[in-house]
Formats: structure tokens, C-alpha cells, sequence
């Protein structure tokens, strides 16, 4: 198996020098150098210290490990009916064979998502689970990896040679539809799915994301695999504590009109417990998904806003079937 599949990027030159230097533009190069060949690829050096990733793992576990009434304080209605959310919050492991957590903006007030009243944007009440040092300790993620997103696409506009101030236009906190999401998978007693392609036990099913980019912490138990486009061959995302791992999704896929494509991933069926937090960088509910953003050509069929975009993309998962 070939070992360097997946690309190991150094992105500390556009943290600290910005877009411009000639290192930064090196780094840009191989950021989009990854995107085209396989989409996917590891950062570091990029800002988040591995004791901030530590504590965001060990509050995502503590909360797996608490009772499942605890859990269920924080589950959509269509698990526990006392609560008005439907999308954000916690998802019991009989649904697809892991349980799941999906934090939304954590600057989203109550009194927020009652005015604006968007079936996305929900407030989820984690005192309601969670202590206030978890909370600050989630917050506090929150905030750096959707930086962290930010600056990787401002990388891809300035592929384009546009001003990377533009991402603005697509990203506004509180209107956002980003998702930090905690993926807990048990003792799974059987494979969620066997996969078509190689006859492979799955431990989640084959797919590709709806947004920009996924940021993702995998444990050391690993499993992750990522298709070749070319070979159809699967691939492992290998395990580094110091890395980030990065894959395309659909919406960078349809506003570079194809240039980069959302990848087919997989995890491997594993008997033991694994953790794994990525984070869905997604545009604000309203942002109209025009190709001429990054392209500067106009196309037809422009202009759907990515609430609609990201509706129909997820109605391919059973988790979000509520």
C-alpha cells in the first residue's frame, strides 16, 4: 500500500505570514495539488496545540460514558419528544451504529434562533449535560477549528487569485451552518454495512461530506479509509497526533464547477471503542451557491441558497432522516 497516498502539509508559513510569502504560496500549491489528486491530505503546524485537542477528546468521551439519560437530555425530538430541536444534538447508536453529537455555533443564543427561525440554526442547551468548564473547553474548539477551516479556504480563493477577504460573503458566524460533530463508535456487534466495491466490513458507510472541507481528529485506533479517484483502491488515513485531517465536500465541489471533487471515505468495521471529532465547515444558511464566487463565470441553474444544498445532500444519511 502506498504510504504517501495522503499528503502531510505544513500550514504554519499562512498562519504566520499570511497568503503572500513564497512559502505560504508553496503551501497553497500543495493544498490544492492534494484537492485535485485525492482529497484528502493532514495539516500541521496548524495553530491547535495538542493539549486543547486532548481536552476537547476527553469531554467528547466523559460524555459517551455518562448515562443515557444524560445524553438523551440533548437527542432531537424525534428521540426525546420533550425537546423542540431537530437537528442539532445527540443521536442514539441504534440509528446507524455509532451515537453522535452535533453542536452547532455555540454564539447562537436562544433568543437568536427564535428570531431568526431557520430549521438549521437551533440553540442546543448544553448545561443541560455538560459542566461549564466542558462547555468553555467546547467554545473554545469551536472557535479555532472554524478558524482554522476559514484560513484552508481562503487558501482555495487564492488559488483562484481573488482576495481572500471574499470568504466573508460565505462564512458568517451565527448564520453558518458548521457542525462540530462527535462521533462515538461501541462495541459494534455487527457491520453497519459491507461494502459493494471490495466485500470490506464497514463501521460507517461509504460517502462524501455536503460542505467546504471537513477538519477531522481521528484517535490512534484509526480505521479511516479514502478511495483513490484514479484506482477505485482504498487507502488509510494513518494516525499522527499532531495532524488534522482535511477532505473536500461537496459544496467546494460544485462552487470550483468540479475542479475539486468531494471523496469517496469509509471507516473500517472495529470492535473496540473510537473516537473521532470532525468538524462540517459549512457556508451560512442563505449564501447563494454561484459558481461565479471563485470560477468568475457565471452558469446556469446559480444562485440556490446552501440551506437548500445542504437539505438535499443529507438526506442521505439516516441519522438526519428525523
Amino acid at each position: 500500500m502506498k504510504k504517501d497516498i495522503i499528503p502531510t502539509i505544513d500550514i504554519s508559513s499562512i498562519l504566520k505570514n499570511n497568503f503572500n510569502s513564497k512559502k505560504s504560496v508553496n503551501t497553497i500549491n500543495q493544498i490544492c495539488r492534494a484537492c485535485i489528486d485525492i482529497g484528502f491530505f493532514q495539516v500541521i503546524g496548524h495553530g491547535l496545540s495538542f493539549k486543547d485537542i486532548k481536552k476537547i477528546c476527553k469531554v467528547g468521551n466523559k460524555f459517551f460514558k455518562s448515562s443515557k439519560d444524560n445524553k438523551r437530555k440533548l437527542s432531537p425530538k424525534k428521540w426525546n419528544n420533550k425537546n423542540k430541536n431537530l437537528y442539532r444534538g445527540y443521536f442514539p447508536n441504534d440509528v446507524n451504529g455509532k451515537e453522535g453529537l452535533d453542536i452547532g455555533d455555540l454564539k447562537v443564543s436562544k433568543n437568536y434562533s427564535l428570531k431568526l427561525n431557520n430549521q438549521y440554526i437551533e440553540y442546543l442547551n448544553l448545561n443541560k449535560s455538560f459542566d461549564k468548564k466542558s462547555i468553555k473547553i467546547l467554545e473554545k474548539y469551536f472557535d479555532s477549528i472554524f478558524d482554522l477551516s476559514e484560513t484552508l479556504f481562503k487558501c482555495i480563493i487564492k488559488i483562484y487569485k481573488k482576495n481572500p477577504k471574499i470568504s466573508h460573503k460565505a462564512f458568517s458566524r451565527l448564520k453558518t451552518l458548521s457542525t462540530l460533530r462527535f462521533n462515538y463508535y461501541p462495541n459494534q456487534a455487527k457491520p453497519v454495512e459491507i461494502s459493494k466495491h471490495d466485500g470490506v466490513a464497514l463501521g460507517c458507510e461509504t460517502h462524501v461530506d455536503s460542505g467546504i472541507f471537513t477538519v477531522l481528529y481521528q484517535d490512534k485506533k484509526g480505521g479511516l479509509q479514502v478511495q483513490n479517484r484514479k484506482t477505485k483502491k482504498w487507502h488509510d488515513v494513518p494516525f499522527n497526533k499532531k495532524a488534522l485531517v482535511v477532505n473536500t465536500g461537496r459544496a467546494l465541489e460544485f462552487l470550483s464547477k468540479g475542479k475539486f471533487k468531494a471523496t469517496n471515505h469509509r471507516v473500517l468495521w472495529n470492535k473496540s471503542k473510537r473516537l473521532s471529532i470532525p468538524f462540517f465547515f459549512e457556508p451560512s444558511y442563505d449564501f447563494k451557491m454561484d459558481q461565479s464566487y471563485l470560477t468568475g463565470h457565471k452558469f446556469k441553474n446559480n444562485g440556490q441558497i446552501y440551506e437548500k444544498f445542504l437539505n438535499k445532500s443529507l438526506k442521505k444519511f439516516i441519522e438526519y432522516q428525523r
